[in-house]
């Protein structure tokens, strides 16, 4: 793994989503833009139809989908497990313990994770990393949200909460047209497509504009656990449990780099919502996405091997 193999790799691939996000975040300096109004374009529009479209066009079958919500849920688990431990042992009090666990669990897996998939390993990888998006979406609204509101929310209201998210029916409705052997009119497909292409660039001006709200934590024992925790325990995981699995080729690809991502974006609006630290949580964002280069280019570099 040489130097010149790691900055081609950086440049080729995290580079331009930093330029683009970059130009969402200056923006957001620059001027008032609603970025919560993007947002619900994004989570209404935009992603489900950018999951239904790869979803349709994806040679993706039955068992490798169920066999990424598996390895998607366990990521998740494993790092939730590692982040209480580490709390524990940094004797954290209960608010940043909480705040660690769901910055550590939840990884950016969208307007990130999946246009650094698709620039490193093309659209077979991104179909797989569209499948953890979704099911760490749904994980995210259900556990991730009962995390940040213990004491306000119980967990039906979390699980009636999924009836709510947009990508579910995206999933749903191209598995069954898939499975009827459905053609979509040309028109239909056509309007898809646009959305679809456009999904990802609108998502890293997100990320950007989301990225503008930083606020500065003093705790640096829980910011610093945080961040080095997701990024450094994230990739080992992501490995050790594909090798598990017995995932390979594109499907390893696209989940590993996906359990590797930093902390979601979406954490800091659950933790602004609830109360649960919010400057801890968007500091770890913040630091653990400019920092994220530093473990994803080698990761790439190796996955592509």
């Amino acid at each position: 793994m040489s130097l010149n193999e790691l900055l081609t790799t950086f440049a080729d691939n995290i580079l331009p989503i930093l330029l683009v996000s970059g130009a969402g975040f200056i923006l957001g300096k620059l001027l008032t833009v609603d970025s919560r109004s993007i947002g619900r374009v994004v989570f209404y529009v935009f992603s489900p139809l950018l999951v239904f479209d790869l979803m349709i066009k994806s040679e993706l079958n039955l068992g490798q989908a169920f066999t990424t919500v598996a390895y998607t849920a366990s990521v998740i688990a494993t790092m939730g497990l590692l982040a209480f431990m580490l709390a524990k042992l940094f004797r954290l009090e209960r608010p940043h313990l909480l705040a660690v666990i769901l910055t550590v669990a939840f990884g950016n897996t969208g307007n990130y994770g999946l246009p650094l998939v698709k620039f490193a390993f093309g659209d077979d990888a991104l179909a797989v990393a569209s499948i953890f998006y979704v099911t760490t979406t749904i994980l995210f609204n259900t556990v991730g949200v009962v995390i940040a509101s213990i004491g306000h929310m119980d967990l039906k209201s979390a699980v009636l909460g999924l009836f709510k998210l947009p990508s579910i029916y995206g999933v749903a409705l191209a598995v069954i047209i898939k499975t009827l052997g459905f053609q979509l009119p040309l028109p239909i497909s056509r309007t898809i497509e646009i959305a679809a292409n456009g999904a990802i660039p609108v998502m890293l001006i997100l990320l950007g504009l989301e990225l503008t709200r930083i606020q500065w934590s003093h705790n640096f024992r829980a910011l610093g656990l945080g961040v080095f925790a997701k990024l450094l325990l994230g990739p080992l995981v992501g490995l050790l449990l594909a090798s598990l699995f017995g995932l390979q080729h594109t499907v390893q690809q696209g989940n590993v780099l996906e359990a590797a991502m930093p902390a979601a974006v979406a954490t800091t609006v659950v933790a602004t919502e609830y109360k649960l630290e919010p400057a801890l949580v968007t500091a770890i964002v913040f630091l653990g996405t400019a920092l994220s280069p530093l473990t994803l280019t080698p990761l790439i570099v190796y996955l592509a091997r």
